[in-house]
């Protein structure tokens, strides 16, 4: 069974409260764990940002304001393990060693961020590293990468599959402002190129594209592969 690393933005997740995707996406892990091994990362969304922003006001230092961020994410986590029920294991892991022990349970690990100034982009890299991942996906607000801001420029062409090092350049290059069209921070870049580990980026505003995506194989996003061969090609 292979197994693989679901990065969850927490905008995704839970775009506000009142109007979260938990019950949704508990719905498609417990399919998808039925073919994979599954770990998630969960990140913090706005409610994690609107703390920290909050934090920094209050003149606390941005590590302190980063550890209440990370606290969101738990949270996050914690409602959607519970929502799983017993297809997930029964705690969130707070660090890489402790999510490896709980994989061996085979149940669905799910957790939130592990120290200040590391993204849930940067988290997932990692522990798809530590778990032997097959592949890491990244569930964004973006359909794919792209050669350019597609916001800002109607010409940008999306990429279906690109090399680390071409991913690299892009999130590196363009003049552009941090995170302005980037699916994916550079240190998680840098660590699935040191790792090989390829990357699929899928749009998880519709949830349902994950099911389309690993289990019947129609996919629409962008992979990035050091050796141009697609993860997805034997669903």
């Amino acid at each position: 069974m292979k197994k693989i690393v679901l990065s969850i933005g927490g905008s995704i997740l839970v775009p506000s409260l009142e109007s979260n995707k938990i019950s949704k996406f508990s719905e498609i892990l417990k399919i998808l764990s039925q073919k994979y091994r599954v770990f998630v990362v969960v990140g913090g969304g706005g409610e994690a940002r609107r703390y920290i922003e909050q934090a920094r006001s209050l003149g606390i230092d941005e590590a302190t304001s980063d550890e209440l961020g990370i606290l969101i994410t738990r949270i996050n986590a914690s409602m959607l393990m519970w929502a799983l029920g017993e297809d997930a294991y029964r705690s969130v892991p707070e660090n890489y060693t402790d999510a490896v022990l709980a994989g061996d349970s085979g149940k669905i690990v799910i957790m939130g961020g592990v120290t200040p100034a590391q993204t849930t982009d940067a988290v997932s890299a990692v522990l798809s590293e530590r778990v032997g991942a097959d592949f890491l996906v990244n569930v964004t607000s973006v359909d794919g990468i792209y050669s350019e801001d597609p916001k800002k420029n109607d010409k940008a062409v999306k990429y279906e599959i690109i090399t680390p090092d071409e991913l690299l350049a892009i999130i590196s290059g363009a003049g552009m402002e941090a995170g302005s069209n980037t699916v994916i921070d550079l240190v998680a870049a840098k660590v699935l190129k040191r790792s090989g580990i390829p990357l699929v980026v899928i749009d998880g505003r519709n949830p349902e594209n994950l099911t389309d995506t690993l289990i019947k194989g129609k996919f629409d996003g962008s992979i990035v592969s050091a050796d141009g061969k697609n993860p997805l090609d034997q669903i």
